[in-house]
Order: C-alpha cells, then structure tokens, then sequence
C-alpha cells in the first residue's frame, strides 16, 4: 500500500510539472504576472494623469483636455517656490541622514558576531512603530513645553522655552530625519556588510592607517548603498504631508500639504493630480539621478 501511495505521488508531481511548463500554463502566469502591475498601479496613474488635464468651474469637473492645470502651477506666486522648497528641505533631510546613519552603520558593521545583527534590529524596531506615535514623540520632545526645553531650562542654560524647535521648516526636516533614518542606515550597512574582510586585512597589512583605509577601500565601496540610502530618504520625505502637517504649522508648508488641500478642501481633484504628476516626475528624476550616480559610483 505505502508503495502505491509513493506512486501515485509520482505520478501527481510529474502531471504538476507536465502542466507547469506547457505553454498555456506559463502564458496564464505571464498574463498574471503583468496584469495586477497594470491594474492596481499603472492603469490607476494613466487615469491620474488623464485627470490632470481636466479642471474645475464654480465647484464641477469640467472634462476637457487643458494645460491650465500645470499653467497655474508654474504663473502662481506659492507653488513652484514652494516646490522648489520643499525639494531642497528634502535633499536637506538625506544629507543629515546619511550623514548621521553612516558612522553608525559602520560602526554597527565593523562588529563581530551577532551583535551588529542585534543592534540592526534594534534600530530597524522603530519602523514597525505607527507613523502618529513616532511624530507625537517627537513634538513631545521638541514643544515649548517638552522635554528639551524643561531640561535646559532645568540646567540653566536658556532662560525661556525655544520656539524654533516647533512649527516650522526647521521641524520638519529634523522629524523626518529622526523618522526616516533607519531607511538610509539599511542600504549603508548592507553596503558594508558586502565588503571582504580581506580586503580590509590588506590594506592595513600594507601599512595604510585607518583613515587611508576607509578612504581608499571602505568608503568606495559603500559608496553605491550610501547613494541608495539617500535617494530612498529623499523620495519618501518629499511626498510626506502627515509630518509637515503636525510639526510644521504656519511656516512650515510643504509642496505635501499643498496636494492635500486640493483633494480636501479645495476639492479640485484635477488640479491635486496636476500637482502630483509633477510631483511623480521630481520622484522618477530623483531615482534617475540616484541610480545613475549609483552605477557611476560602481564602476572601477
């Protein structure tokens, strides 16, 4: 009996993979495989664009095909400056970034065992916290009356509560470079993790100090995830509008919360999709940059 049990499954692994590679079972998975992109993410952008060129008269949807929409982005007084704005607040957020997440990644990679992994996590953890929570803690860390100002004021060393700290530009790219760090640490240390230990032997074997080491081995060889890590920060910090919208305040507009007004309050659906495709153009030159300076990087 278990001897016919082991046949029957033979047979039914060899009509599995029989199906498998005939041609209709691999055009059904191709036709899968490329038909929930296009519905869920490519069909939903064609029809956001498609949308941009419509515009709104006395509070309806007029569906003519006009360019009005991106005439008044660029003629308007507040919305190219503070696109442009918003972008180098954005570039402003990955520098600071990478610039801290770096020596830490290094730090945490040139550990031994499983420690670094532990410390990884450690500093992965804060992602898988809500998004609200993180921006809360912070404005409890940075108000007039938060943790930071009770414990200057405590030493003595201000006189009264700071107020640049809150509800401003200056906020803002500080709590999205809090929020956002781990997400540039990640590409920095696998970066560093790829590098051969031998490598590194060598270079001091052959009697180069530290500093030579991490200059001429180290650093040109993470240089591609540190590139990765920065991009990735800056696309994720310039289409935020929760961030700007609760530690931002009055001086803190962003181009984010320009595109969620139009969908809210103003309700000019077509106008707020004019503003995003522009802002999916900034994206894809960013990851156009980022990649290719990345591969530049890359090469010997």
């Amino acid at each position: 009996m278990p001897r016919g049990d082991g046949l029957m499954s033979a047979r039914a692994v060899e009509a599995v993979e029989a199906e498998a590679g005939s041609p209709g079972y691999r055009a059904l998975i191709t036709i899968l495989a490329y038909a929930l992109p296009v519905a869920f993410i490519l069909l939903p952008l064609i029809l956001f664009l498609i949308q941009s060129f419509f515009y709104v008269d006395h509070g309806d949807i007029v569906r003519e095909l006009t360019l009005r929409n991106y005439e008044r982005f660029f003629t308007g007084p507040a919305f190219l400056p503070v696109f442009l704005k918003t972008c180098a607040l954005c570039l402003g957020v990955a520098v600071i970034t990478v610039l801290v997440g770096y020596p830490v990644a290094l730090l945490i990679a040139s550990l031994a065992g499983r420690r670094k992994y532990v410390l990884m996590v450690i500093f992965v953890v804060p992602l898988m916290m809500s998004y609200i929570i993180k921006i809360y803690a912070i404005r409890a860390i940075l108000g007039s009356n938060g943790f930071l100002n009770r414990i200057l004021l405590f030493l003595g060393v201000i006189d009264e509560p700071l107020t640049f700290l809150i509800f401003n530009l200056q906020a803002v790219m500080l709590t999205l470079a809090v929020i956002l760090l781990p997400f540039a640490m990640l590409p920095i240390f696998i970066a560093l993790e790829r590098i051969p230990r031998s490598l590194v032997d060598a270079s001091f074997d052959l009697g180069a100090s530290g500093l030579q080491t991490f200059r001429d081995v180290i650093w040109p060889l993470s240089a591609q995830g540190t590139i990765v890590g920065g991009t990735f920060v800056f696309v994720l910090a310039i289409g935020d509008f929760i961030t700007p919208q609760m530690v931002g305040g009055a001086n803190g507009f962003t181009f984010g919360r320009i595109i969620y007004s139009q969908f809210g309050f103003a309700f000019n659906w077509p106008f707020g999709a004019a503003l995003s495709v522009i802002l999916l153009v900034a994206v894809l030159i960013a990851l156009g940059a980022g990649s290719l300076l990345a591969r530049t990087r890359h090469q010997p």
